[in-house]
Formats: C-alpha cells, sequence, structure tokens
C-alpha cells in the first residue's frame, strides 16, 4: 500500500480560496456596496428559509385531481436521502406555504410552528432537514448573510479591554443606522427597484451592541462615521454545532431548568470587570433565542416544556422580541419550530389557560404514511443490496412489512364491499371495479385521523434489523421471517395499550401474510405460464369466441373445419379466474368487444396487456393448464424425477431472472407454493 502525501492530498482537495471566500471581511460602506449589488443578503430569516427549499426545485403532479407540489428539497440532497421525508407532500406544501407567508410579512412570521403528529412520523427529520439545510445554504453565495463585531487597536475601556467585540446576537449591520435616518435610506436605497428584494430595516441591535455604539457616539461627540471606524463586518456561518443562528432546545428536569436557557443570563466573573451586574457587556447572550438570532430555534418535544418557558415563548412569537433578565425587550429575527406528540397536544386543547399559546401557533399535521410505495421508500434507504451486501433480501419481504404497517394505520372503509387491503391499494394507484378517483379522495376525506394512529416506522426498521442479525447466516432474508419477528415483537411493544389493538395488529398481521401468499403464488405461476406466444394464442381464441358470442355468430373449428357455437365452457374457464360471475358475464364480453372497436377506431391494435384483468385470467388460465405436466406439489416430495426436475429449474430460473429472487428465496418460494397446492388437492380428494 502506497504512503499518503498529506500536502498533495491537501492541494487537490482543499482550497484555501474558498476558506477566504466564506470568511470575508470589510468594512460597513463595502458591506452597502455588497447590498446594493445583491439586495437579497439583508433578507430575515423565514425569507431565507424560504428561499432556501424553493432553491432545490419542485415537481408537480396530480393526485385525485388535485394539484401537488412534491419540493426537492425534502429529498435530502444535503446527505444523499439520509433525512428523506416520502408520502406527506401534501402536509409539506402547507409547510412550504407558511413559509411563503411569513417571508411576504403576511402574519405567520409571528407565529409558532408546530410540527404535529404520531412517534416517528418524521417531524424530527423536517426539523433536522430544515436546520442543516439553513446551514448548508448560508456557505453558498445564494445565502450568503453578514455580521458585525467591533475592534478597537486602543484596547479601549468601551470594549472591556479587549480589542474585538463581536456581535453576541450576529445582528444584521444595516441595524447600526441611526433610527431617524432609516426612512431616508431605505427611499435611496431602494430606489428604482421594482422586481426582487426590497432591502427593510427592523428592529434595533441587542442591548450589548446598543450599549457600545452609545459610548461610542458620546467618545466621538455623536460623530456616526468615526463610530464606524471601530465597526467591521463579516461574513455569517450558520452552524448548529457552533452554535451560531441554530439553536435547539429539549425538556430536562424542571429543577434544574430556568428561563436563562432560552435568554441568557449574567456572567459573574465579569462583574468585577465592568462593576455593574446590569451591564450589557457582562451579560452572556447565550440561551437559545439569542444563539439562533437570524436562523431557526428548534424546540423538541415542545409542549412538555414548563409553563414559564411558554411564556418566553408567546413573546418571541408575537413580539419578534425577547426580555432577559435586567435588560429591556430585545428583537430576534429567528423562526420558531416545535413539534409534538399527539397526546401532548390534547393536553394543550383540553388546558384553558394556554389559549394565548394556542392562538400564536400554526399547526402542520405529519401523520404517517399511508400509501404503499412511499413507505417502502422508508425502509429501502436503509435495508437495500448496498447497505447490505452480504444478505439477499427476498423480493416482497419489504413491501409486506410495509404492508401491515399501513393496514394498521387505515381507517375501517364505511363501504360494507370495500376490505382495509382494497382501500390500501386504492390509495396506492391501484384500480378496482367501481372505484374511481373521485370516490378514493372521497374515501379519504372521511378518515379524519387516518394516519395519525397505527405503527411507526421504527418499529418496522428495528424489526427488519432484528430479523437480518437473527437470519444473517442464512443467506436470505424472506417475508416469513419478518413476520414473525413483527408477531414476536407486538408483546412487547411500548405503545399497544390494550388487548383490542394488540388483537387488531395480530389481524392485520393475518391478511398480510395472505397477501403474500397471493403474492407468491402469483409470482410462480408467472414464471411457469411466462410463455409469450402460449398466452397471445390462448387470448386469441378467447377473443375469436367472444366476438362470436356477442355478435350471434358461428365459429370455425380448426380441427374439423366446421362452423360451431362458441365455446362456453372454455370462456368460462378463463373468466372464472377473476371472479366474473355468470351474471356478469354478458357484460364483461361487451366490455372487451367494445374496448377492442374504441381502438380500431383509433387504428390501434388490441394487445392482452393493456386489459389487466384479462391479463391476469390469461396467465392463471395457462398455469391451470401447464402445472400438472410440471407436477409441483412433487416437490416436496423427496423423490423427484429428472424430467419434472428439469421444468422445475427452468420455473426457478425465471423466477431468479425476471422476478428477483435468489437460489435459496426461490427454492422456498417453489417449495411454499408446492405446499398450497399439495393442501388444495388433498382438499378436493
Amino acid at each position: 500500500m502506497s504512503k499518503l502525501d498529506i500536502n498533495r492530498f491537501m492541494d487537490e482537495n482543499y482550497k484555501v480560496s474558498d476558506f477566504s471566500h466564506l470568511h470575508w471581511s470589510g468594512t460597513f460602506q463595502q458591506y452597502l456596496d455588497l447590498v446594493t449589488e445583491n439586495p437579497k443578503i439583508t433578507r430575515n430569516a423565514f425569507q431565507r428559509v424560504h428561499d432556501m427549499i424553493m432553491s432545490y426545485g419542485s415537481t408537480t403532479y396530480t393526485e385525485y385531481k388535485k394539484e401537488v407540489v412534491r419540493y426537492h428539497f425534502f429529498d435530502d440532497p444535503i446527505q444523499n436521502g439520509k433525512d428523506a421525508v416520502f408520502g406527506i407532500d401534501v402536509h409539506l406544501m402547507k409547510l412550504v406555504n407558511f413559509f411563503k407567508s411569513a417571508a411576504a410579512g403576511y402574519g405567520t412570521e409571528k407565529r409558532v410552528l408546530l410540527l404535529h403528529g404520531p412517534v416517528g412520523s418524521a417531524k424530527s427529520s423536517i426539523s433536522r432537514m430544515i436546520k442543516k439545510g439553513i446551514e448548508h445554504y448560508a456557505r453558498t453565495d445564494a445565502g450568503a448573510l453578514f455580521t458585525f463585531e467591533w475592534f478597537d487597536e486602543t484596547e479601549s475601556d468601551i470594549l472591556g479591554g479587549a480589542k474585538i467585540f463581536p456581535s453576541p446576537m450576529h445582528e444584521e449591520p444595516l441595524k447600526l443606522l441611526p433610527v431617524e435616518v432609516r426612512k431616508q435610506f431605505l427611499e435611496e436605497i431602494n430606489k428604482g427597484r421594482k422586481d426582487g428584494h426590497k432591502i427593510n430595516i427592523k428592529g434595533e441591535v441587542c442591548p450589548a451592541d446598543r450599549y457600545i455604539l452609545g459610548e461610542y457616539l458620546k467618545k466621538y461627540n455623536g460623530d456616526w462615521k468615526k463610530v464606524l471606524n471601530h465597526v467591521r463586518v463579516k461574513r455569517l456561518l450558520l452552524s448548529e454545532k457552533d452554535r451560531i443562528g441554530i439553536g435547539t432546545f429539549q425538556p430536562k428536569d424542571e429543577k434544574n431548568q430556568d428561563s436563562t436557557e432560552l435568554t441568557g443570563d449574567i456572567n459573574y466573573r465579569k462583574i468585577a470587570q465592568y462593576g455593574s451586574d446590569s451591564d450589557p457587556r457582562a451579560f452572556n447572550f447565550d440561551g437559545e433565542f439569542n444563539i439562533a438570532n437570524r436562523g431557526i430555534v428548534e424546540f423538541i418535544e415542545m409542549l412538555k416544556l414548563d409553563v414559564a418557558f411558554l411564556y418566553d415563548l408567546l413573546g418571541a412569537s408575537q413580539e419578534q422580541s425577547i426580555k432577559p433578565k435586567k435588560f429591556s425587550q430585545t428583537d430576534i429575527d429567528e423562526v420558531i419550530l416545535g413539534h409534538t406528540n399527539e397526546p401532548e397536544f390534547r393536553k394543550l386543547q383540553s388546558n384553558e389557560f394556554m389559549e394565548a399559546l394556542r392562538d400564536r401557533t400554526v399547526k402542520i399535521d405529519v401523520p404517517y404514511i399511508t400509501r404503499l410505495d412511499q413507505e417502502v421508500k422508508i425502509y429501502q434507504k436503509d435495508f437495500n443490496a448496498e447497505r447490505i451486501p452480504h444478505v439477499h433480501i427476498a423480493p416482497h419481504t419489504i413491501e409486506m412489512a410495509a404492508t401491515w404497517s399501513i393496514l394498521t394505520r387505515l381507517e375501517e372503509p364505511k363501504k360494507s364491499d370495500l376490505t382495509k387491503l382494497q382501500k390500501l391499494k386504492l390509495y396506492n394507484g391501484k384500480t378496482l371495479p367501481g372505484y374511481n378517483e373521485d370516490n378514493v379522495k372521497e374515501l379519504r376525506k372521511e378518515a379524519i385521523r387516518e394516519g395519525l394512529e397505527g405503527i411507526s416506522p421504527r418499529y418496522i426498521q428495528d424489526k427488519l434489523s432484528n430479523s437480518l442479525v437473527k437470519n444473517g447466516h442464512v443467506g436470505c432474508l424472506n417475508p416469513f421471517m419478518v413476520f414473525n419477528e413483527l408477531e414476536s415483537g407486538l408483546k412487547h411493544h411500548g405503545l399497544i395499550n390494550s388487548p383490542e389493538q394488540l388483537d387488531h395488529y395480530r389481524e392485520m398481521l393475518a391478511i398480510a401474510r395472505q397477501e403474500y401468499e397471493d403474492t407468491v403464488k402469483n409470482d410462480v405461476q408467472k414464471a411457469i405460464s411466462v410463455d409469450e406466444s402460449a398466452i397471445q394464442t390462448l387470448c386469441a381464441n378467447y377473443i375469436d369466441n367472444v366476438k362470436a358470442y356477442t355478435q350471434k355468430e358461428k365459429i370455425r373449428n380448426k380441427y374439423s373445419n366446421k362452423l360451431e357455437d362458441a365455446d362456453e365452457r372454455f370462456m368460462r374457464s378463463i373468466e372464472e379466474k377473476i371472479d366474473i360471475p355468470e351474471s356478469r358475464k354478458d357484460d364483461f364480453r361487451r366490455e372487451i368487444m367494445n374496448y377492442i372497436g374504441a381502438l380500431a377506431i383509433e387504428g390501434k391494435v388490441f394487445d392482452y396487456k393493456m386489459n389487466e384483468r384479462l391479463h391476469r385470467a390469461l396467465e392463471l388460465k395457462l398455469f391451470e393448464d401447464q402445472k400438472d405436466s410440471i407436477k409441483l406439489t412433487t416437490i416436496i416430495s423427496k423423490v423427484v424425477d429428472k424430467e419434472t426436475q428439469e421444468k422445475i429449474d427452468v420455473v426457478k430460473s425465471r423466477l431468479i431472472k425476471n422476478h428477483g429472487y435468489c437460489e435459496i428465496c426461490a427454492t422456498d418460494a417453489l417449495n411454499f407454493v408446492a405446499s398450497i397446492f399439495a393442501k388444495g388437492d388433498s382438499a378436493k380428494s
């Protein structure tokens, strides 16, 4: 192995110029030149978050006749999808609309944004993404923002004997402008700006900056221009780890926590230096509200906070100011983002003393996913061939775990002819006779609490992990292993609080097991009846008979060359495979012929794959005709003749090539399906 030359490596991979660009500093005038050229650097926190989300672009699609926007930011492009959120685009649209409204100054900037939903529903992931998104955005030219620091080569008493005194709350440099000249300044700098961002200055600097500004004005007899000689503007890089512009607050033991954790506290070591505990230079502006200025503060499990903290939230949201100990109201510019679960939110609703907080809160629901293909994406992030190269995950394993989780979240359909599994399939974009987009939309509307209860994705992830640990030595993880792990874990599930709920979850698991049985049978049937030409021949024969039947014509027997009636027995043998009753056969046959006629008018030729139900019926019919020639049930016996074994090997190779099975799970699937047919045969006899 060759040695690594660190100097060469750094020269090739690290650019000092990038560091210099991100750590720009200059005079107030140079900053004004930057502002004139790009006024967006003066945006407030809400405007910056909104622009950051929009910078990643979006895609629009239609679902149930409603236009839905998918914002690409929620795919987590910053960390290659680590915190990506799927399946709740409608709710994420409401979240982005909140920021859009706040950015425009329509009032929501004076509200606490509260993400509400059950445990494990991606509230924390959304918060984490917004925090790291704004941190990353601040390091780009599009998201650049600036603050200032005081400097004095004489180490004067104004800065407490220090040469440099950074603005403790990372204030916007334009806030140093005297209030009495701001109106004229904004009129002049915004003159002629018809499009784009208009510069605005809101509020005053923090008490420490205000004190230093006042002292320098005294020193220079009110000459503000001379004060600027002590101001150095610099690029502000937001960082959660460095507690710059991004704060996070988590409830702890009430005895060890007070409101100074939000608004800062006196630095007792500096009282001797400055002579007073009311000197703002002797105050640590390091509470979460202080350090989050210009960015975002996250309140984890917000409604578990002590009441005293909630009062601080009221002022911070509505007045956009905080009250540090011994100082006047201090302006802040930050997004206040909280999240909470269902029981805590119900407590807020029932507490009449919290009416003021409820009035200042915008609640965005973050429910569990109820669309199967989106739920599957969550687990595929962690359980895939790239992350787990040593264990093959059998087809449908993740899909079946996701099916069960969604079944536990769905409300019972009010229509008696619709099962929960059918409802799940409708939500996932499948079609069912008698149900169109309007019906599905109605189903969603009537299920008010759908997605707010049920099994959490975390439980599925934990059980998939357990299954891998227990069965990794086998080399293949299949649905049976996962089903067993899911069921055994229910007895110790911390969020199951009644025997009825446990029974319900087990019942849904039985439905998921049955669905897998049907799915794996379907795979094996397809592998056996994969012969395209045989299906086409069968289809042509069926269409000829249906045409003769519907038009009351005779059909020529290809063997005897005689004209005969349509073969009713043959047609019914196909139609019965997809449960078309005797009473509906005429309607089904007319639908097929009308469809073929409509295609002919458009100059198109009918293909059996165009009609999903007919395609399935033909596959099942062909399978029925061929399965005996393969003698599938002999697989479970110990003696298999050479000819049958060759046919079984062909089916197995098709499962591997066409359906994603490996040698292990293909054998398991064939054995399982063979046992089902063996039971069926024994039941018949």
